[in-house]
């Protein structure tokens, strides 16, 4: 209770005007009152950085000082904006430090150049149109009133039955596909599948992680398990890639029927967090099942505890309408419901894009 009492009077001291006043003067803390203000502003801003983001992405104005310097005219004439409105946009990326501005003229920033070389990154932003809409009225999100435009935009997540149609799966496959590369190089940095004999991807839609397993590791037979909508692109995808001797694909739906057996791991890359947990719990079992004694499951995907988890994709969840993030405490405790042990967090470099947990099935 003292403790709680020394953090209320810190509290409403750090609210105070006065305080606040007294703190931009001093030039002993004013750094520090300066800092916190910038950070407030940028969460009080934030949707409208996001928006220039998005606006320099959709005109293409990255990438076109990704070919060179350009002045505010030309930039202008090709992002089809009035001069002046450009100016806006340009000189609020370069505020996010995306673009910098030159003497006569704007090129690229660091950071402007490392979005456009994150794959599937454009994609994303272009893609938060529809969870823009569905955060318009966040407590009405929280609240869980009304259907949601992810919620549309996501139909694998309601099952098969939804998920029929050839266009919708194409939307759902490119969007993961894209943003599937640096999922997989950080899963692969932090598992050795090298030994393994067949991987059975389970919801790995095209085939773009266990074309990534397959260009890392030649011995592994790859075996894809997913909905039928997707067989095409993912045989299009294995065939680009040279591995069609080395695929199998068995079209099907974790809610509806077993796992294939035969292999020796199964990943759940970006699968889980999908998922309520009674689902998740019997996709985990399904998992233990189809595994031989020894054998191990691997689930990749954003975990709670980081940044960009509580305060993305926590969210992001939520306006899916079925899904939830997990903490790898949580998702380790599953594992170990659903029977498995040697279970290890396998941690990552790269919080904001995923995280890594491995289990074994008992030898005996």
């Amino acid at each position: 209770m003292p403790a709680l009492r020394r953090t209320g009077w810190v509290a409403r001291l750090v609210a105070s005007r006065s305080f606040q006043r007294w703190a931009a003067a001093t030039p002993i803390v004013r750094r520090f009152a300066r800092a916190d203000g910038e950070a407030l502003m940028d969460v009080v801003a934030g949707f409208v950085h996001s928006q220039i983001l998005h606006a320099m992405i959709e005109t293409r104005l990255l990438h076109r000082l990704m070919e060179g310097e350009a002045d505010t005219g030309s930039l202008a004439v090709a992002a089809g904006l009035p001069r002046d409105r450009a100016e806006v946009l340009l000189r609020g990326a370069a505020a996010l430090k995306l673009v910098r501005e030159m003497r006569g003229g704007w090129r690229i920033a660091r950071r402007g150049a490392a979005l456009l070389g994150v794959p599937g990154l454009e994609a994303m932003v272009l893609h938060h149109r529809a969870l823009y809409a569905d955060l318009a009225d966040p407590v009405a999100l929280l609240r869980g009133d009304g259907e949601t435009e992810l919620s549309r935009f996501w139909p694998y997540v309601f099952g098969a039955a939804r998920a029929e149609d050839p266009e919708t799966a194409r939307r759902y496959s490119d969007l993961m596909a894209d943003s599937q590369v640096i999922v997989a190089e950080e899963t692969l940095a932090r598992v050795d599948l090298s030994d393994a004999e067949e991987v059975l991807d389970v919801g790995g839609g095209t085939g773009a992680f266990l074309a990534a397993v397959g260009a890392a590791h030649a011995g592994p037979r790859l075996h894809l398990f997913d909905l039928p909508a997707v067989v095409p692109g993912a045989a299009a995808r294995f065939a680009a890639g040279g591995l069609e001797d080395r695929v199998s694909i068995t079209p099907g739906s974790f809610r509806d029927a077993p796992l294939p057996v035969g292999a020796d791991v199964v990943t759940l890359v970006r699968v889980l967090y999908d998922h309520g947990d009674s689902t998740v719990a019997a996709l985990l079992r399904a998992a233990y099942e189809a595994l031989p004694p020894g054998g191990r499951v691997v689930v990749s995907e954003p975990m709670g505890g980081a940044r960009a988890t509580d305060a993305y994709f926590a969210l992001y969840t939520l306006a899916m309408r079925t899904g939830r993030t997990r903490n790898p405490r949580t998702i380790m405790g599953l594992l170990a419901e659903a029977g498995f042990d040697g279970i290890r967090d396998r941690g990552t470099t790269r919080p904001f894009v995923t995280r890594v947990v491995e289990a074994r099935r008992p030898s005996t």
